[in-house]
């Protein structure tokens, strides 16, 4: 195989990376508007949502694995156990700090979790951290912080549960990037059995009409379930930089699809915050026409 035919296949793995991760979270990005039609308590919720998911993620993994369920969650062994618990964790306290702080000053400390990513990938697998990404981060962050305007005052639970669903998802991402070898679609179907297990204590499923049951379906199969096949998929293939910055198109979109189905336009600063992230994304995953030379080395 010579050269070229090996930088062709790198580059279209790479594509294919970035295409899965940014579907993702286009997926992840239309909670917001389906969040609006339930008219359930947040336990309720996140329990629903966790059923449909984990149903979704099993039936995926069994369509994929020919029916070697077990050996499927097997193949995973303790990356996917520790994965499982980071995605719960990331969920839970994501939930958590809405309830102690604004949703603002929540997604602003979110917003870090592409350099927690980078920083830990770099630490533990040695991908090195190359000036375009610093730039593409720093672009990303600025743009954040003007969508969402001042964060407001936080408080310690809010600001430290925030930051431990950035941390939770930076590992969740670290993790798929190291056993790339093998699909770690079982361990986010054991995210959601560990979510039912937390919430459905607090949950009233009495209250579930049938209204509800279609939205829960659709957060759970298409939201979280579509949303975290992609990603298994696609963080895979690219640098865990690389994921954290283009999954902030969740952010991004999120407003948008709020402003195209229930007509709630976002501010001419949110729209031009927005712009700035999709400038620094693209930054990014734009190719490169040579080596670059990386502004933090991988540790030897």
């Amino acid at each position: 195989m010579t050269t070229a035919t090996v930088a062709l296949e790198e580059s279209r793995r790479q594509r294919r990376g970035q295409l899965y991760v940014a579907l993702a979270a286009i997926a992840w990005s239309t909670a917001g508007v389906l969040q609006r039609q339930l008219t359930l308590d947040t336990p309720t919720q996140v329990a629903g949502r966790a059923v449909f998911a984990g149903i979704a993620l099993l039936a995926y993994v069994a369509v994929v694995d020919r029916g070697r369920v077990v050996e499927a969650f097997r193949s995973v062994g303790l990356a996917g156990v520790a994965m499982a618990l980071c995605v719960a964790a990331a969920s839970g306290s994501f939930i958590a700090a809405l309830n102690h702080t604004s949703v603002a000053r929540v997604l602003f400390i979110l917003a870090i979790s592409p350099v927690l990513a980078a920083l830990l990938a770099r630490a533990t697998l040695g991908e090195p951290i190359t000036r375009r990404t610093v730039m593409a981060m720093a672009l990303a962050l600025a743009g954040i912080a003007l969508m969402l305007g001042a964060p407001g005052e936080g408080s310690l639970a809010g600001d430290g549960l925030a930051f431990v669903a950035a941390l939770a998802f930076a590992v969740t991402v670290v993790i798929t990037r190291w056993r790339h070898d093998v699909s770690m679609a079982p361990a986010a179907c054991v995210s959601q059995a560990i979510l039912v297990a937390a919430f459905l204590p607090f949950a009233g499923p009495g209250q579930i009409g049938g209204d509800d049951v279609l939205w829960l379906a659709a957060l759970g199969i298409g939201q979280i379930g579509l949303g975290f096949v992609l990603l298994t998929v696609g963080a895979r293939l690219i640098p865990a930089a690389q994921v954290g910055l283009i999954t902030l198109l969740e952010v991004v979109l999120g407003p948008l699809w709020v402003w195209l189905a229930l007509d709630e336009r976002p501010s001419t600063i949110t729209l031009v915050g927005g712009a700035i992230v999709i400038v620094a994304i693209v930054i990014q995953t734009a190719r490169t026409p040579a080596p670059e030379e990386p502004a933090l080395p991988a540790p030897h």
